[in-house]
């Protein structure tokens, strides 16, 4: 059913991958990847879905992506909600074999990409209510992953912005430079 890529991209290539909380080492992340792929290759056939899994260390994270084409019936699994549920998921099992906390990224499908386009839509809109004379823009809240997409997607467009809120309330600020 699914295939699992044993290569595994590794970008920045010092020993250690140093997180603003702890540092990561790359092996460590080797490992969060391969077992997130061997969790998620099993649900693949639990499921009888077709899709591809890549794995790949970057930024300090190990990024696991399911892909499948066209004709695949992986598009069941890559819808936002189910994403996050997912990967939640997922972080757990890891958590159970390794014993560490995992900050791994799934992405199903494409589902990340179409989120980041979704969130670059929604800076876009703000950024225009603020240019129309608004001192600042707040969006809705999000992840903490969804909020870093946005700070960086703010700060290319010559804008600043801050998370304010707790829990399932932390949203983002947009506020001119």
């Amino acid at each position: 059913m699914s295939d699992v890529t044993d290569d595994i991209q590794t970008v920045d290539q010092p020993d250690v991958l140093v997180d603003s909380r702890d540092e990561a080492p790359i092996s460590q992340l080797e490992e969060e990847g391969d077992v997130a792929a061997d969790y998620i290759e099993e649900l693949l056939d639990i499921c009888d879905l077709d899709g591809d899994i890549d794995i790949e260390v970057r930024a300090g994270r190990a990024y696991v992506s399911v892909t499948a084409g066209a004709d695949s019936n992986i598009s069941v699994l890559s819808q936002p909600e189910t994403v996050s549920a997912l990967q939640e998921l997922t972080r757990l099992a890891v958590q159970s074999k390794t014993g560490a906390f995992s900050r791994l990224i799934l992405d199903v499908g494409g589902s990340r990409d179409a989120r980041q386009a979704e969130l670059s839509q929604l800076v876009d809109r703000a950024i225009g209510r603020i240019e129309a004379g608004s001192s600042s823009a707040a969006l809705p809240p999000m992840s903490s992953y969804e909020r870093k997409l946005v700070h960086d997607l703010v700060s290319s467009r010559g804008y600043t912005s801050e998370s304010e809120g707790e829990g399932r309330d932390r949203h983002t600020v947009i506020s001119p430079a």
